[in-house]
């Protein structure tokens, strides 16, 4: 296989497990939305905090008291599933085609507790919340529940590199 084939493999691999796994973050969401009364991530607020960027922004106080700006949840959502994407194809370079081929448990959820950092140092820093929500009302709460959240996004890692290596079955 050609380094350019491999490349391509890896980018298509994981743009197909790591949707599925964002998605099964956003099904997961939705359940304790629905049930439970848990609000979920404001997407718009992450497209807000990206949208500062190119100002040269990269810090707010309290990112829900900066302006708003045009397309803010447009862009949160998709940096929501490129996030997921990216972390897949991160997986798969580190567990390699032999995980592909017969993918285990252990990896997809190890790692998806390990995305966790990505929340808790970057961030939630960076948009006023403190570092591993620190600053918000419930801070063990919004932790318990960022890495339920990216735990069932470990599974979804998993389940989704299930259902492509049963589709390439037939």
């Amino acid at each position: 296989m050609s380094g350019d084939s491999l490349i391509s493999d890896i980018i298509a691999n994981g743009m197909i497990i790591g949707a599925g796994a964002t998605a099964a973050m956003d099904v997961w969401a939705f359940i304790l939305q629905r049930f439970f009364a848990i609000a979920p991530l404001n997407y718009a607020l992450v497209g807000r905090w990206l949208a500062y960027m190119p100002r040269g922004i990269f810090h707010h106080n309290n990112i829900g008291f900066a302006k708003p700006v045009t397309a803010e949840l447009a862009v949160g959502w998709a940096a929501h599933y490129l996030t997921g994407i990216i972390f897949s194809i991160t997986l798969i370079i580190f567990t390699g085609n032999d995980w592909l081929s017969e993918p285990s448990l252990l990896f997809p959820i190890a790692f998806g507790a390990l995305t966790v950092g990505f929340p808790f140092f970057l961030m939630q820093p960076c948009m006023g919340l403190g570092i591993a929500a620190a600053k918000t009302p419930k801070p063990n709460l919004a932790r318990l529940r960022s890495l339920q959240t990216h735990l069932v996004f470990g599974l979804g890692l998993y389940f989704s590199a299930m259902l492509r290596t049963l589709f390439l079955a037939q």
